[in-house]
């Protein structure tokens, strides 16, 4: 690789780090609101239709 392709690369990787990890991020918040909505789903159809446990 010539010098000047190492620089080009070297400032797509920097332009790519400041944006930052918005995609991982993404993926975490997906993740919770599919956990968060399967107890919720557990929790009105499994748990209440049970009724008090005594």
């Amino acid at each position: 690789m010539s010098p000047i392709d190492e620089q080009e690369e070297d400032r797509r990787v920097d332009d790519i780090v400041r944006r930052g990890p918005t995609g991982a991020f993404a993926v975490a918040g997906i993740a919770t609101a599919i956990v968060v909505a399967i107890y919720f789903i557990f929790y009105f159809a499994v748990y209440l239709p049970r009724g008090a446990v005594q």
